[in-house]
C-alpha cells in the first residue's frame, strides 16, 4: 500500500562507513519522490530496490586507496595564495574557464606586479643580483668608455675584499677533479724584466679603479698645437709624416717635403721632387738623413744638414713606394706588386736581396730595435716576420686580419711583442709573440685602424695608442697586458687620421688627416730607464760616427 501511494518503506538507515558514498544515488530518489509526491514516476510503480548491506569498516588496504584518492583530488583543488594582499585588484582575473586538456595556474591569471609568490620550487628573482651570471659586468669590452671599466673594477675589488674577509679564494673552482698543472720549469720570456709571477698576477686582470680615473682625467680634450697641413694626400695606405730622434718633424704634402723644427718652431723646405708625388718618409737611425719613396718607385736620400740629396735608389719595380724602413745602412722598401727590396746604402750597386712577399701592395714596413727581425704588413690582410740576419723565407705568416694591415709597432719595452692593426673590415688590434709567431692577444677597436704606438703612463704602466679613420676619427689607448682602455679622445680629426707618431722621449704624439692639420697631443709619461741609454747616446751622438759607418754614395 505505501509503494502505491508513492510513499518509501521505512527502512533502517545504515551506518556510516567509508562506502556511505556508494548509496548517493538511492537517496538521492527518495529525496526527489518526498520533495514531488504529486508527480508520478516510472519508480513509482517499480517495487523498492534492496539495499546491500555495508560491512562496518572497510578493508586496511581499501582504506588506504581511499586516502590516496582524498588527496589527489586535494591537488586539484583551487590552491590559496600566499602572501595575497588585502587591497589585491581582481579585475584582471579572467572568469572564463580554462580550455579543455590544459592546466592553468593561479598565478598565470595575474601580471607579475600581483603575484608575491610564483612558485614553490622557484624563487623571484626580481631583485636578485645578476653578479657573475652577467659577462658584459663581469669583463667589459675593451672598447668601452673607460668609466665603464673603472665601475666594474670596482665591484670586482669589493669581491675581492669580501673573499679575503671570509678566507676564500674567488679563483678557486668549486668542481675540480684534476690537480693544477705545474709551473714551467723555465720563465716565459715575454717580458725580460718582468717575472713569470707578476704576469700571472697581471693577466687578465683589471686596473684598480683609482689608477684608471686618474688616468682618464689626465687624457686631453685639446690639442696642444694645431699646424697647417695644406694638400695634403689623402690616402689610407701613405706614410707621410715622422719624428726623427733629433726633434725635427718631417711631412710630405704632394711634392714637397717640409721639415718643422719641434724644439725652436721653425719649418723649412727640404725638397720638391718635380712632377712625382711624395708616398713614404722614412728617417735613419741617427736622424741625419730623410728617404722619400715616390709613387715613381724611386726612393730619394737626403741629407738633412746641407739640404742636398745623396742619392737615387732604383730597385727595377714598377709602381709606387708606400713604405721603407731604415736598418743601420739598409734600406728595405715595399713595392706595389707585394715585393720587398733590400739595398745597401754604402755601395753603388745597392740592391742586395729581392723578396716575394706578398701578392698585393705593401704598406707597412717596420724593423725591430735589436735589428734581428723586421716585419712587413701589405693590402692582402697578411702579416709577415722575417729574419733580418739572413733575409730568407719569412719566419711566420699571419693571416688573422681581414683588411688592409698598415698600423704595425715594436713594444720597446720587449723585443718578442709586436702589435698590428687592421684597416675598415677588421678593426682590431693583434698582438704576437715572434719568437713562437702565436697571437697572444686581441682587440676590437670597432674602427679602421692607421697607426700604432706604444707608450709608458705613470700608475697604469705600459700602454699602445691607436689612431683611427672611419668612423670615428678617435685616438684609444689601451693599457697592456690588461687590454683595459684607459682613455679616449673622440672625434680628433674631422677627417680620418691617416698618420700617428711619437715624439722622441715618448711623451708626444703627432697626428695628420685628411682636414688637413698636423695636431700634437700630450699622452704618456717619461719612461726613464727605458730612455736613459737612448738619451745618453743621443747626447753624445754629433753626427759624425753614424756617417763615418754609411758613407753614402
Amino acid at each position: 500500500m505505501l509503494t502505491i501511494l508513492g510513499l518509501p518503506p521505512k527502512q533502517q538507515k545504515p551506518p556510516k562507513t567509508p562506502f556511505h558514498d556508494s548509496t548517493v544515488n538511492a537517496v538521492t530518489m527518495d529525496n526527489l519522490r518526498l520533495a514531488n509526491p504529486g508527480k508520478r514516476t516510472l519508480d513509482t510503480f517499480l517495487p523498492p530496490r534492496k539495499r546491500v548491506p555495508m560491512p562496518k569498516q572497510a578493508p586496511p588496504f581499501l582504506q588506504a586507496l581511499l586516502l590516496r584518492l582524498k588527496s589527489l583530488l586535494a591537488d586539484f583543488a583551487r590552491p590559496k595564495l600566499l602572501h595575497m594582499p588585502s587591497a589585491m585588484p581582481l579585475a584582471r582575473m579572467s572568469m572564463s574557464p580554462p580550455k579543455p586538456g590544459k592546466l592553468r595556474r593561479l598565478t598565470s591569471l595575474l601580471t607579475p606586479q600581483e603575484a608575491t609568490t610564483l612558485d614553490r620550487f622557484i624563487p623571484s628573482r626580481k631583485n636578485a643580483t645578476p653578479g657573475k651570471l652577467n659577462a658584459a659586468t663581469e669583463r667589459p669590452h675593451p672598447n668601452a668608455l673607460p668609466q665603464t671599466h673603472i665601475k666594474a673594477q670596482t665591484c670586482k675589488i669589493y669581491q675581492h675584499h669580501v673573499a679575503e674577509a671570509c678566507g676564500l679564494d674567488v679563483n678557486s673552482r668549486i668542481l675540480s677533479y684534476r690537480p693544477l698543472p705545474p709551473d714551467r720549469s723555465k720563465p716565459l720570456d715575454l717580458f725580460s724584466h718582468i717575472t713569470h709571477d707578476t704576469l700571472r698576477k697581471t693577466s687578465g686582470r683589471s686596473l684598480r679603479p683609482s689608477l684608471a680615473l686618474e688616468r682618464a682625467k689626465k687624457i686631453p680634450t685639446a690639442p696642444e698645437r694645431v699646424l697647417d697641413a695644406p694638400s695634403i694626400v689623402d690616402d689610407f695606405y701613405l706614410n707621410l709624416v715622422l719624428w726623427s730622434l733629433t726633434n725635427l718633424i718631417v711631412i710630405g704634402l704632394e711634392d714637397a717635403v717640409y721639415v718643422w723644427n719641434a724644439s725652436t718652431g721653425s719649418v723649412g723646405l727640404l725638397c720638391e721632387t718635380q712632377g712625382s708625388l711624395v708616398l713614404s718618409l722614412r728617417w735613419s737611425d741617427d736622424g741625419l738623413y730623410i728617404s722619400i719613396g715616390k709613387d715613381d718607385g724611386l726612393v730619394e736620400i737626403w741629407d738633412i744638414e746641407t739640404n742636398s740629396r745623396l742619392r737615387t735608389l732604383s730597385s727595377g719595380a714598377t709602381g709606387r713606394v708606400a713604405a721603407h724602413c731604415w736598418l743601420l745602412h739598409l734600406l728595405t722598401q715595399g713595392s706595389k706588386e707585394g715585393s720587398l727590396y733590400h739595398s745597401d746604402v754604402r755601395v753603388s750597386s745597392h740592391l742586395v736581396g729581392k723578396r716575394d712577399a706578398h701578392v698585393a701592395e705593401i704598406c707597412g714596413v717596420e724593423y725591430r730595435g735589436d735589428g734581428q727581425q723586421f716585419l712587413s704588413g701589405g693590402n692582402d690582410n697578411m702579416v709577415a716576420i722575417w729574419d733580418a740576419r739572413t733575409l730568407g723565407d719569412p719566419l711566420f705568416q699571419k693571416t688573422n686580419h681581414r683588411a688592409a694591415v698598415k698600423a704595425m709597432a715594436w713594444c720597446p719595452y720587449q723585443n718578442l711583442l709586436l702589435a698590428t692593426g687592421g684597416g675598415t673590415s677588421d678593426k682590431a688590434i693583434h698582438f704576437w709573440n715572434t719568437s713562437t709567431g702565436a697571437r697572444v692577444n686581441l682587440i676590437e677597436t670597432e674602427s679602421q685602424i692607421s697607426s700604432l704606438n706604444w707608450g709608458y703612463a705613470k700608475g697604469t704602466g705600459y700602454e699602445v695608442v691607436a689612431t683611427h679613420g672611419y668612423p670615428s676619427n678617435s685616438i684609444s689607448l689601451f693599457n697592456y697586458p690588461t687590454l683595459q682602455k684607459t682613455g679616449e679622445i673622440v672625434q680628433a680629426h674631422d677627417s680620418r687620421i691617416l698618420n700617428g707618431c711619437l715624439s722622441p722621449d715618448g711623451t708626444t704624439l703627432a697626428t695628420v688627416s685628411g682636414d688637413e692639420n698636423l695636431k700634437f697631443w700630450s699622452l704618456f709619461d717619461y719612461y726613464k730607464q727605458a730612455r736613459a741609454d737612448g738619451e745618453e747616446e743621443l747626447a753624445s751622438n754629433d753626427g759624425k760616427h753614424m756617417g763615418k759607418l754609411m758613407n753614402i754614395r
